[in-house]
């Protein structure tokens, strides 16, 4: 089952929205209690990515449930088509002491700038960021369809596990993000004019 799709905007707009189809959801597949909030917590935290990646940013939000062994696998699904002017960017880190973008810190920062710089640059540059950024790579899954690639929290989670002490900080931050313990699985789907963020979590 596919629901509504609902428009959010870099403005929230449509936040409240998103909720309340978040909660029809829940409430269509007969989820209560945790389960209904885990539904409605994924999905606030998946919009509050949007807000703030760029100016004018239009994307659709929807939900997709199937029944699958061992329970219900709900996707919370966030699509964008949309390319900025990379010279604002670059205005708006030139102001920054550090040069640097600060929201790319812990978990739903990193999806958050993978999401905002395949939105705003070709692939080139997105490459060299990611190929400067390991942690990237500690979540990346090759893809041979489409021209894509797919950044995955659940390879990331298993990559850090590997060796705890080594990653001990973004161990840590894993450990502190809402999305990353609610979720069983986040999926960045990069292609030339697209990129689709999905929440997966299995309902038992």
């Amino acid at each position: 089952m596919k629901s509504d799709v609902i428009k959010i905007k870099s403005d929230l707009a449509g936040r409240d929205e998103a909720m309340q189809m978040a909660e029809g959801v829940a409430k269509y597949n007969g989820f209560t209690g945790k389960n209904a909030m885990h539904i409605r917590l994924l999905t606030e935290e998946l919009v509050s990515m949007v807000h703030g990646i760029m100016d004018d940013f239009t994307g659709d939000l929807w939900i997709e449930t199937k029944n699958e062994k061992g329970g219900v696998l709900c996707r919370i699904c966030l699509s964008a088509k949309r390319r900025a002017d990379p010279i604002q960017e670059e205005q708006f880190l030139s102001v920054s002491s550090t040069g640097e973008n600060e929201n790319a810190k812990g978990i739903l920062g990193k999806i958050r700038e993978i999401f905002r710089l395949n939105a705003q640059y070709d692939n080139i540059c997105f490459n060299t960021y990611t190929l400067s950024n390991p942690w990237y790579s500690m979540g990346a899954s090759p893809v041979d369809y489409e021209m894509s690639q797919c950044w995955s929290l659940a390879n990331y989670r298993n990559n850090l596990s590997s060796d705890k002490s080594s990653n001990s900080e973004q161990w840590d931050e894993l450990e502190k993000s809402i999305i990353a313990k609610l979720s069983d699985d986040v999926k960045v789907w990069l292609k030339s004019e697209e990129t689709e963020v999905i929440v997966e979590k299995l309902i038992k």
